[in-house]
């Protein structure tokens, strides 16, 4: 071997030694980062004494808790998922409800109320339920669906004066707020945002991969 290979070969070598090195520092890092992103939200937080339980079985292991925009077409698509999910591990599983409406969001806020203002009369599910439902009828439209709510809750044989007085209640908007400003101040940003036992759930909200990490902490 020439002089000038072998100095050549040297190179070749430092220059390989150094990126991998690099490359394990960088992944270190990542992983260090990754770490520190999942640590926990604060249940205290998280779950508010008043929060909306859709299912609270006893000695449930795991809490799976979604913020939501009921306007939000990802959440419309994420919700036949989370029902399925919640079918298949209400049992075991508790599946809370927290509003987040996006301000850019026509109706979000006013759909929030609706759920609460049902839920006054004991159909806050029923409710949920038929707002996701129905999300094309009155989603990502720039005009108010008052009219289309009001229709929900009498199909649903709610008491319209009742209802309204609720739907116009500033502590409906209050506790709609609340949930949105608890949400900001962990770092939801968008919606749907889930939490599986107090870490931030960032894969896609698809039923298999919602499934897998709910199984992961019944395994634990």
């Amino acid at each position: 071997m020439t002089k000038n290979a072998k100095v050549s070969l040297t190179v070749v070598t430092v220059v390989i030694a150094v990126v991998a090195a690099l490359l394990i520092f960088t992944d270190s890092g990542e992983d260090a980062r990754a770490g520190s992103a999942a640590q926990a939200v604060p249940a205290s937080i998280l779950v508010r004494p008043d929060s909306h339980r859709l299912s609270d079985p006893a000695g449930s292991k795991v809490t799976v808790v979604e913020f939501l925009d009921l306007e939000c077409e990802a959440c419309g698509a994420a919700f036949p998922g989370v029902e399925r999910l919640r079918a298949e591990y209400g049992d075991r599983v508790t599946f809370v409800l927290r509003y987040f409406p996006i301000p850019s969001h026509q109706n979000a806020e006013l759909a929030a109320r609706a759920v609460e203002a049902a839920g006054k009369q004991g159909k806050l599910e029923p409710m949920y339920r038929l707002l996701f439902e129905k999300q094309p009828e009155w989603g990502d439209q720039q005009v108010s669906h008052r009219d289309t709510f009001l229709g929900f809750a009498r199909e649903l044989g709610l008491d319209l004066p009742a209802f309204e007085a609720a739907l116009d209640d500033p502590v409906t908007l209050g506790r709609v707020l609340a949930d949105r400003t608890d949400g900001a101040n962990i770092g939801v940003e968008g919606t749907p945002t889930f939490f599986v036992n107090g870490v931030k759930f960032t894969r896609a909200p698809s039923y298999q991969e919602l499934k897998a990490a709910i199984d992961r902490e019944l395994a634990k």
